[in-house]
């Protein structure tokens, strides 16, 4: 585990083997542990290994806090609750009948991954909904040793929210704060459906609001120049979703638009850094769903020719 705080940590869950692409927090405490956003069941093994040489036993979690309900996020959830049902599971209220019947978040990814889903995820088990504890934003959460203040965060996701302690200064910010390896290109990760511009740059300053110390991305790490981090992201958020308005008022497919949006995407992250990094943002975050999500802002807004 890499400290953040006192009894505030992180470790990386090595997705599939590669380093830097999913993070998990924990709290440790006088109260027990918890746990933030424990990522997809792929990776349960490895983040049950990094527990044990923390010397942390799963009868001392007492809470699994979720940012949002996506598979890189939170899908190992429900298999966590069925092996330790003594859990309780915080998220947002828009999530929690997807954490309850997974059904739809499951059908809605097979749409992307199609065959490579148990590959890339693994089990997508529901939890009881007697396990969950739901949000809307606002509360203050008592979890491992910790009292966590609660923002709703929409902008990624409709059911995003962010965990901020203040005694440490550090927020748990999911996918709000963007994509960031090695202090590189801060991506804004756009996949469908729930993507919304406006209400992202609102997400941005209620979590300034908090004049955070520390910012802990799930992709990647901690990120402690936070005002500057989340200046590009909006910066880069407004650019990406400029270019997909541009390719939606052009002639072609979304298949077409979607991969000459890729070819850009790289582009601009090939100025600051090495195609090594860039490999990783890939992993992290697929270029030509972005497009997606962000061509469905558009049209929804009524913004688009094609």
């Amino acid at each position: 585990m890499n400290t953040l705080s006192h009894g505030l940590s992180w470790c990386d869950i090595e997705f599939h083997g590669r380093p830097k692409v999913i993070a998990t927090g924990l709290a440790q405490g006088h109260g027990g542990a918890a746990i933030i956003d424990p990522g997809p069941t792929s990776c349960l093994a490895t983040l049950e290994l990094k527990l044990q040489a923390s010397g942390v036993r799963w009868p001392d979690v007492t809470h699994v806090l979720l940012t949002h309900i996506h598979l890189d996020h939170a899908g190992a959830t429900g298999t966590i609750v069925r092996a330790h049902p003594h859990l309780k599971v915080v998220v947002h209220e828009r999530g929690t009948r997807h954490m309850i019947d997974p059904t739809r978040l499951i059908d809605s990814a097979t749409r992307i991954y199609g065959d490579q889903m148990e590959h890339f995820w693994g089990e997508v088990a529901p939890v009881p909904a007697g396990n969950i504890v739901s949000l809307t934003g606002g509360e203050r959460i008592h979890a491992g040793g910790r009292t966590f203040d609660v923002a709703y965060t929409p902008g990624h996701a409709s059911h995003h929210v962010s965990f901020f302690d203040a005694s440490s200064g550090v927020a748990f910010v999911g996918d709000t704060a963007g994509v960031c390896i090695n202090h590189g290109f801060v991506l804004p990760p756009t996949p469908p459906p729930d993507i919304d511009v406006e209400l992202w740059s609102a997400s941005v300053d209620r979590i300034l609001a908090w004049s955070p110390a520390t910012l802990m991305l799930t992709h990647f790490g901690p990120i402690t120049d936070v005002r500057p981090h989340l200046a590009s992201l909006v910066e880069n958020l407004k650019a990406t979703s400029a270019i997909a308005l541009e390719l939606l008022n052009q002639p072609g497919t979304d298949d077409e638009r979607g991969t000459a949006f890729a070819e850009r995407l790289r582009h601009l992250l090939r100025t600051q850094m090495a195609e090594s990094e860039v490999a990783t943002y890939v992993v992290a975050a697929a270029y030509e769903h972005l497009f997606d999500g962000l061509a469905r802002y558009w049209r929804r807004k009524g913004a688009a020719k094609y």
